[in-house]
């Protein structure tokens, strides 16, 4: 994963994504606060060319600013064997002298199906503890953010992520998200949200 300021003052960001076909990449950008591009994309035919049902890899994350002065206005994505390549363009809503520099790590996530129907999804989040991480379901997504808050010697800045799972990604059609028991924890850098349906066996959050 790399993403880095080009000389325009826009962002590059570039994702591996192996599996991915060259349309199976989806994108959006957070709506309410212009900071953040989704994005999501999943495996779909296996190395003989049938569907894969029980192993299929799926990839979802985020990537954007982490600063309070500018604003995403466009995302010019292209998908090409396995890599997602975007542009990230935006633009200053507060003056000021100093260059912005500031953005949001680009993370990924990986989901595998668990006992009952359920889902279990990792997300890397890389130096964070247990205690900064905030997980909020609602009707729609499981929502989470999380945040270094101890800098060490040579580090630039704290890190920020957040990120989302989609109700359609993990509910049957007409099922609520709420209706099913959503419990997380997170150890070495790590959160999982596991997301189980209503009528399987409970899962207890740790």
């Amino acid at each position: 994963m790399e993403i880095k300021i080009l000389e325009n003052d826009n962002l590059y960001v570039r994702a591996d994504l192996p599996g991915v076909p060259d349309d199976g990449v989806r994108h959006r950008v957070d709506s309410v606060r212009q900071k953040v591009v989704f994005f999501s994309g999943e495996e779909t035919l296996g190395g003989d060319g049938d569907k894969v049902d029980d192993d299929v890899r799926e990839y979802s994350g985020t990537a954007g600013l982490g600063c309070d002065c500018c604003e995403i206005t466009g995302v010019d994505a292209k998908m090409k064997d396995g890599v997602l390549r975007m542009i990230v363009s935006r633009v200053k809503i507060k003056d000021h002298d100093n260059k912005c520099t500031h953005f949001l790590p680009t993370q990924h996530s990986r989901r595998r199906r668990g006992d009952g129907g359920g889902f279990c999804v990792s997300f890397d989040l890389p130096g964070v503890c247990s205690d900064d991480i905030l997980v909020h379901p609602n009707e729609n997504e499981v929502k989470f953010y999380g945040e270094n808050k101890e800098v060490y010697e040579h580090d630039d800045s704290c890190r920020i992520f957040m990120g989302a799972i989609t109700r359609s990604s993990v509910c049957a059609p007409g099922v609520p998200l709420l209706s099913h028991d959503i419990a997380w924890d997170a150890e070495f850098g790590v959160l999982t949200v596991r997301i189980t349906p209503p009528g399987s066996s409970n899962t207890n959050r740790e």
